[in-house]
């Protein structure tokens, strides 16, 4: 399941450079996470890094984008080459 950015993002960015997808970008008026190339970051890391560093709680499960961890996995080696 991919991950989102909810409204009481304040926009600090910290989340970007967390991605190892580059899947976060500064949208209009708040950041957003492309779900074709949110991982969850697995592949990368243990947990999703940007749901860790976001200082305000806003980056949250996507529940309309519901994936496996194997489909994750795969997602992530498609992005990467692997």
């Amino acid at each position: 399941m991919a991950y989102k950015i909810t409204e009481e993002c304040i926009s600090c960015g910290a989340c970007e450079p967390e991605c190892p997808n580059q899947a976060i970008s500064e949208g209009s008026s708040i950041y957003v996470i492309d779900p074709d190339k949110c991982t969850e970051c697995v592949g990368a890391h243990d947990s999703s890094k940007c749901a860790e560093v976001c200082p305000v709680d806003s980056c949250k499960p996507d529940e309309a984008c519901k994936e496996t961890r194997e489909q994750l996995l795969a997602k992530y080696d498609k992005l990467h080459g692997k």
